[in-house]
């Protein structure tokens, strides 16, 4: 049938993913369309293994469009100073900072690293801002990212002077949103502060229940591990 790609055929592949190249290239150049830009990213990055020229594009595309994928994804090259980008922390955490407050596919990924480095403090000049880390993993946790839920419980049990009031209830909340989100070891805090009655009246039940699913969480990412390694 004609339009149908013979994936046994390299040749064929090849120009087909050649084609693809050239018209996510007119749709980002020419039609300056950011989404085209996004794919053409992509395509250098998943076909062609062209991280510099990926960088450039994502760097175009985040500065002119305001793209929040492409943003987040430059502020990834920048961390580890991937294609040909400066390794800057304090770059990387811009380029979060806009694709969190943009919104979009990765809008949620990049607000929880946008705490990650806030509570670091590398970015910010060595200092920590717990404040701006507890914001971030906030607008993550609400979004359903389980790890800023978990690391809000553990700002909220240590506290911090001048930063984050020590609160076990708030802790607690925290814990249980992270385990609801299939968090291991959100799910074994929340075990143990039912059990010790650190935020909440003792809860031998509930500790228990919470221990439980802490154990199934552990096996089905122990089993997950073996799958793909076989």
């Amino acid at each position: 049938m004609a339009g149908l790609i013979n994936f046994e055929d390299e040749k064929e592949v090849k120009q087909f993913l050649d084609n693809l190249g050239v018209e996510y290239s007119f749709q980002c150049y020419k039609e300056k369309d950011p989404e085209g830009c996004q794919r053409l990213a992509d395509y250098l990055e998943g076909v062609k293994k062209n991280y510099e020229a990926t960088a450039q594009v994502l760097k175009h595309t985040c500065e002119t469009y305001g793209h929040g994928e492409s943003c987040y994804k430059l502020g990834a090259y920048h961390v580890t100073g991937k294609g040909g980008v400066a390794e800057c922390l304090k770059t990387a955490y811009s380029c979060f900072l806009r694709s969190c407050n943009i919104g979009g596919k990765k809008s949620i990924d990049a607000c929880h690293n946008v705490g990650l480095l806030a509570h670091d403090g590398r970015a910010m000049g060595g200092e920590p801002d717990v404040k701006a880390a507890q914001q971030y993993y906030e607008k993550a946790c609400v979004g359903g990212f389980a790890p800023s839920c978990f690391n809000l419980s553990a700002l909220y049990i240590t506290g911090n002077p001048g930063g984050v009031a020590s609160d076990m209830s708030l802790a607690l909340k925290y814990a249980n949103r992270a385990c609801e989100l299939g968090h291991v070891y959100g799910c074994a805090n929340a075990s143990r502060m039912y059990k010790l009655g650190d935020g909440t009246e003792k809860d031998e039940k509930k500790a228990e229940e919470l221990k439980n699913r802490a154990k199934d969480l552990h096996g089905l990412a122990k089993e997950r591990q073996l799958k793909f390694g076989e």
